[in-house]
């Protein structure tokens, strides 16, 4: 599954980077929760959280319905 997840995120990168950020996975826990740390601009953004459940997660559960959350480390 990590696999699968980090090559989702690589689809989302380049979206991220348009704007001077980027993404990083960390871990896919037990719970089924995504660890990612955002970085660059994205680190101190303050719709940090909207990208994270408004984007991030919601494409990476369109894609995996298996998992529970997406959140930032």
């Amino acid at each position: 599954m990590e696999e699968n997840i980090k090559k989702a995120l690589e689809n989302i990168r380049p979206y991220l980077q348009r704007d001077g950020g980027d993404v990083e996975f960390v871990d896919y826990t037990d719970d089924k929760v995504v660890q990612i740390k955002l970085l660059g601009h994205c680190a101190g953004c303050p719709h940090a959280q909207a990208t994270i459940k408004g984007g991030i997660e919601r494409l990476l559960r369109e894609e995996y319905p298996d998992i529970a959350s997406v959140e930032a480390v």
